[in-house]
């Protein structure tokens, strides 16, 4: 995977401050599925999806609020409410369209509204990803389970979703290993960008996550990002489905010009040189060229 030249207007944003005022009142921002569809989806050809790309070069993509965002499905009979843990944004160079997906929370297996119980007893970790069109959700058990991965129409995972993301009352961009080690000893909550991209596919991608751990030290203004999971794309060719390039993964960095990766899947538990049998796990390494950018948040 080979990294693509930036824009005039991301280069602008890597190379100076830039505060985002946005709204004292936090605001939230309600979308459905459907209406994510019509802006987003990479196969269609709509005005709206090339408005998005004319946005990301006046200014980026703005971070969100994650401690406040959520994506709430519309089914009565289960109005689940997830809270968003990073989003990815997919763009297809060639025409400029993208798609936005939102990895959620992992929760348990569960009886849902039993009277006891509530655990099911082949209990697995689920983590659901929403797409404009597709979703996926990951069903993790001990073992290597054939179900692991399921892509969906998300029209069909909890008849749809309305997307409740906030913004910070204001974000700006820290452009010195100074700057974040001061923002990360004050608390300042931090978003991370990171951005990857084929040339010979034509599609870049930004990771955006809450950085929930950072690492300085004292000596020296220097830093690392390590955090997960976050929904990381397979950019190297192009899938059926957008969907079905995302895998989970944790990512760090402490440079603005690369990120690894630590991506779950296949593992095979070895003792003394033989697969006694093989498990998921985070554990096919990849380093890649990478645009890093550190966003302070101002709580609300």
């Amino acid at each position: 995977m080979r990294q693509s030249p930036m824009t005039p207007g991301e280069q602008r944003a890597i190379t100076r401050r830039r505060l985002i005022q946005l709204s004292a009142s936090s605001p939230l921002v309600v979308l459905t599925s459907s209406l994510l569809a019509g802006c987003g989806a990479a196969a269609t050809s709509q005005k709206s999806a090339n408005s998005g790309k004319k946005e990301e070069d006046k200014g980026g993509m703005p971070p969100i609020d994650y401690g406040l965002s959520f994506l709430t499905g519309k089914a009565k009979w289960n109005r689940v409410r997830f809270w968003v843990e990073s989003r990815t944004r997919i763009r297809d160079e060639r025409t400029g369209q993208y798609q936005d997906y939102y990895q959620c929370a992992s929760c348990k297996s569960e009886n849902t509204f039993g009277k006891k119980d509530l655990f099911v007893e082949d209990n697995y970790d689920f983590i659901p990803i929403f797409g404009p069109v597709d979703g996926i959700i990951f069903r993790r058990k001990a073992y290597l389970n054939p179900g692991y991965r399921e892509w969906k129409s998300v029209d069909k995972m909890w008849e749809g979703q309305e997307y409740q993301l906030r913004q910070p009352r204001a974000s700006r961009l820290l452009t010195s290993s100074g700057e974040i080690q001061k923002a990360t000893q004050e608390g300042t909550p931090l978003v991370a960008q990171t951005e990857i991209a084929d040339k010979g596919t034509g599609l870049r991608a930004t990771i955006e996550f809450p950085v929930k751990t950072m690492n300085i030290r004292d000596e020296e203004p220097t830093y690392q990002v390590d955090t997960g999971p976050v929904a990381f794309p397979d950019l190297t060719r192009r899938y059926p489905r957008s969907a079905e390039c995302l895998s989970l993964a944790f990512v760090a960095f402490n440079a603005p010009d690369f990120a690894d990766f630590v991506i779950e899947d296949e593992t095979p538990i070895l003792e003394k040189g033989k697969t006694l049998t093989q498990v998921h796990h985070y554990s096919r390494r990849v380093s890649l060229p990478a645009q890093n950018r550190l966003f302070a948040n101002d709580p609300n």
